[in-house]
C-alpha cells in the first residue's frame, strides 16, 4: 500500500536532549492513525517535523515522497490542528473562513467549513473568544478540513475537552474522513477515544518508536497467557514476551505470537489495545519516568 509519510532514523535534539531519536515508521495512505505516548514522548516534535516547522538533526522525513522543510508546495496538501487550537479570538468563525480562503491556495472549499459549522450549530457571527472549548476545537477542525487535505495532522485536539465534546469532535472527524478518504495522524494519550476511531497505531515513548502497525493485525498477533509459573523455557507459538508477572505458582504473560498456542498448560486470552500499548510502555514505569495518561470513563 502506498505510504504518505515515511521517516528513517529521524531525530530532533534540543541542546543536549533528544526529543525524538531513531524514529523509523511508515504511514499507509487512507488510514486513521493514532500517535500514542505519554506527555514528553516526542509526539508534538514528530508532527512539527512532518509539517516542516522543524528541521531534523538526524535521519529524514518524507511526506508524499518529498522533504517538508521549506517546501511550500506541500502545504496545500497538509492540514494541521495544533494542540492549543490557535485561533484569532476576536474573529468570528465566518471571518476565519473568509481569511482562510484568502490565505490558502489549492483546494480550499469555504462551503465545507460553513456547512460543518452549521451542522454543529456553532454561531457563525460570535467572536471565537465567546465560544466554548469544544466549539473552538470544532472551528479549528472545520478550517483544516476546508483545505481538503490529503494528510490531516491533529496534535492532542481533544485533550482539554469534556467527554461529550470529545465524542462530538471525533464523530465530526470520522464523518469527514469517510467522505474524503483523507489520511489522518491523531496524536493523543486518551486511549479509549483512540480505540474507537483509529485503525493504525504508532506508539512513542522517550522519543523512540515502540510499536507500529495495523490495529487489527496487532490485536491478532498478541495474546495474554495464564498458566504455571514460567521458568523461561520456550513456548511454542510465542516469539516475544512483552510483559510478565508471577505469583508463587502462576505466570501471566503478554506475548507476541506467530501461530496458535497449543500447549494445554496455558490459557489464552485476547488483549485490548490499551493493554498492548501500556505493555510496550512499561519501560517508562520501570525507570520512574513521569507519565500522564488519560483513560476516560
Amino acid at each position: 500500500m502506498e505510504s504518505v509519510l515515511d521517516t528513517s532514523g529521524l531525530g530532533k535534539r534540543y541542546k543536549k536532549n533528544w526529543a525524538l531519536r531513531d524514529c523509523t515508521l511508515s504511514l499507509p495512505s487512507g488510514r486513521v492513525a493514532a500517535l500514542v505516548g505519554p506527555n514528553g514522548a516526542g509526539k508534538t516534535t514528530l508532527l512539527h517535523l512532518v509539517i516542516g516547522l522543524l528541521r531534523p538533526d538526524a535521519g529524514g522525513v518524507r511526506v508524499f515522497g518529498e522533504s517538508p522543510h521549506d517546501n511550500t508546495k506541500l502545504l496545500p496538501r497538509i492540514g494541521f490542528v495544533a494542540q492549543d487550537t490557535p485561533l484569532y479570538r476576536d474573529f468570528t468563525p465566518s471571518e476565519l473562513v473568509t481569511m482562510g480562503s484568502k490565505l490558502n491556495r489549492g483546494n480550499w472549499d469555504s462551503d465545507v467549513a460553513r456547512n460543518r459549522l452549521a451542522q454543529l450549530g456553532i454561531p457563525p457571527d460570535r467572536a471565537v473568544r465567546k465560544l466554548s472549548g469544544g466549539q473552538r476545537a470544532q472551528v479549528a477542525l472545520a478550517l483544516a478540513l476546508a483545505k481538503r487535505p490529503d494528510l490531516l495532522l491533529l496534535d492532542e485536539p481533544v485533550a482539554s475537552l469534556d467527554p461529550l465534546a470529545r465524542r462530538e469532535f471525533l464523530q465530526a472527524l470520522m464523518g469527514s474522513v469517510a467522505d474524503t478518504g483523507t489520511t489522518v495522524l491523531l496524536s493523543s494519550h486518551l486511549l479509549g477515544d483512540l480505540e474507537r476511531v483509529c485503525d493504525y497505531m504508532i506508539v512513542l515513548n522517550s522519543g523512540r518508536v515502540r510499536l507500529t502497525g495495523d490495529v487489527d493485525d496487532l490485536r491478532a498477533n498478541y495474546r495474554q497467557l495464564v498458566g504455571p509459573r514460567h521458568d523461561g523455557a520456550p513456548i511454542p507459538g510465542v516469539t516475544e514476551i512483552v510483559r510478565q508477572s508471577h505469583t508463587d505458582r502462576q505466570s501471566t504473560l503478554l506475548v507476541k505470537t506467530d501461530g496458535p498456542i497449543t500447549d494445554p498448560a496455558w490459557t489464552t486470552h485476547d488483549v485490548t489495545l490499551e493493554d498492548l500499548i501500556l505493555a510496550h510502555l512499561v519501560e517508562t514505569e520501570i525507570r520512574g519516568t513521569h507519565t500522564a495518561w488519560g483513560v476516560p470513563a
